[in-house]
């Protein structure tokens, strides 16, 4: 079994634009796999929810375009995975768009370009529940119901290696894929030239988000991972970074409330035995991953659903005892709202910053000794007008606040804004489950078409 190695420039492709410095350098390594992971749910239910992306056009198609020409120049296959933030089927439609134009623009000979899709029907789900087999919940989630189904905008299944393997297998040069495990991006890749999965799925998780990977941190750079029978060897590109045994061995604890195991489509990565050897400067040798296969095959589920129409309002507190009493500033203005608006049927968001705007009610800190405050309001209701209404008074009467020792009628709080202010709606998350499912692919759509000239 020969070495493979395989280069990500990005650890969220189009979530900031690569850094082409090590992204060339790394190409210069003439790596046997370009891949890359364009998703997470770390933005949030909204994007799947509005069948949005979060990342901005012109950095999806910088980042694409790099990667499809370096691809192309080496004549080695290019691997993208949870495409347009959220891996739904719009945002697969994107990128494969993208993907055929870029190879007009360049001139680019003929390639085959596989895609596979990952949106889950509701009425698939539907009649998984009506059959008693349970779509689990993770995080202390209940299973889920059909009242949560029916709250689901879009829903998306999270692919393992499978789909990916499959389009490598008929010979596909460009893979466009729907919502996937980040680490399964690039274990299909090592998998596909004979590696087992412990190894395969180590590299995955090491080389998931780039660069994070090395120190010191540098966000964007690029890092190759190389795969050879019973070990992974991982190095950063960028010239200003190191991969050691700190850097990547924390990077296995990294979003993790375990450490030593990573749950994908078909098992476990079991990375308690693995030892850690700086071999070089700037690589560092893993060995003594295993991989436990599932009993039964189960796919993780995300789903989103739409709470409501959302205003923001904005407001600054300078006078030092209204910053002493916000806490009563903030419940006298809860007050006016629920006299008018009632208490339920919408939902209202006090943020503090300077207090525990980032933490709430976790923050540890309990006396603050800020000057200055600032108080962002959300409010969300079924409908913009309603909304903007709630918003407005929930920000307005904290201008209006009764506080014992105040003798003024003005001057304690101000706005940066008269008004409130539309933003996207409020989303949340309604699906985090699993279902099992008796073929891999079932869940994956793949198609096959050809770009370039």
């Amino acid at each position: 079994m020969d070495s493979t190695k395989i280069i990500c420039p990005n650890g969220h492709l189009g979530f900031a634009p690569l850094k082409t410095e090590s992204f060339r350098i790394g190409v210069a390594q003439k790596p046997d796999f370009i891949a890359a992971d364009s998703g997470s749910d770390d933005v949030g239910p909204g994007p799947l929810g509005s069948d949005t992306s979060t990342s901005p056009l012109a950095w999806q198609e910088h980042d694409l375009e790099q990667m499809l020409l370096a691809s192309r120049e080496l004549n080695v296959p290019m691997i993208i995975g949870s495409a347009g933030d959220t891996g739904s089927n719009s945002r697969v439609d994107l990128f494969v768009s993208i993907i055929q134009k870029l190879a007009l623009k360049h001139g680019l000979t003929k390639f085959k370009l596989g895609y596979f899709y990952s949106e889950v029907d509701k009425e698939y789900l539907r009649q998984k529940i009506k059959s008693g087999s349970a779509i689990t919940g993770l995080d202390d989630r209940p299973s889920l119901t059909e009242q949560e189904l029916d709250a689901t905008e879009n829903i998306v299944a999270m692919a393992g290696v499978h789909p990916f393997l499959d389009l490598l297998e008929q010979g596909a040069d460009v893979i466009i894929g729907g919502r996937s495990s980040d680490s399964a991006i690039f274990a299909a890749a090592a998998m596909s030239q004979g590696h087992c999965e412990a190894d395969a799925y180590y590299l995955g998780k090491v080389l998931e988000c780039a660069s994070f990977c090395a120190e010191p941190y540098g966000g964007k750079e690029t890092v190759l991972g190389e795969v050879n029978p019973g070990e992974v060897l991982v190095s950063a590109m960028s010239p200003a970074q190191k991969c050691t045994i700190a850097s990547v061995a924390g990077h296995a604890m990294y979003e993790r409330s375990d450490p030593f195991h990573e749950q994908v489509a078909g098992g476990t990565l079991d990375m308690t035995h693995c030892s850690y050897e700086q071999t070089e400067e700037n690589i560092t040798r893993i060995t003594g991953q295993t991989f436990k296969t599932a009993s039964e095959f189960r796919v993780k589920l995300e789903g989103s659903g739409k709470t409501g129409e959302r205003f923001l309002g904005i407001a600054g507190i300078r006078d030092p005892y209204t910053v002493e009493n916000v806490d009563k500033v903030i419940e006298w203005a809860k007050t006016q709202v629920r006299e008018k608006f009632g208490d339920e049927g919408y939902e209202l968001y006090y943020s503090v910053y300077g207090k525990n705007g980032v933490m709430g009610d976790l923050e540890p800190v309990k006396h603050s000794k800020s000057h200055e405050l600032c108080v962002v309001v959300q409010a969300v209701a079924p409908s913009a007008e309603i909304a903007e209404e709630i918003c407005m008074t929930a920000t307005r009467q904290m201008f209006y606040a009764r506080l014992d020792d105040v003798k003024g009628t003005a001057g304690s709080v101000s706005f940066i804004l008269d008004e409130v202010v539309a933003t996207s709606p409020a989303y949340r998350w309604t699906i985090n489950h699993t279902v099992a499912i008796d073929d891999p692919l079932e869940l994956f759509p793949r198609h096959m078409i050809e770009a370039g000239i």
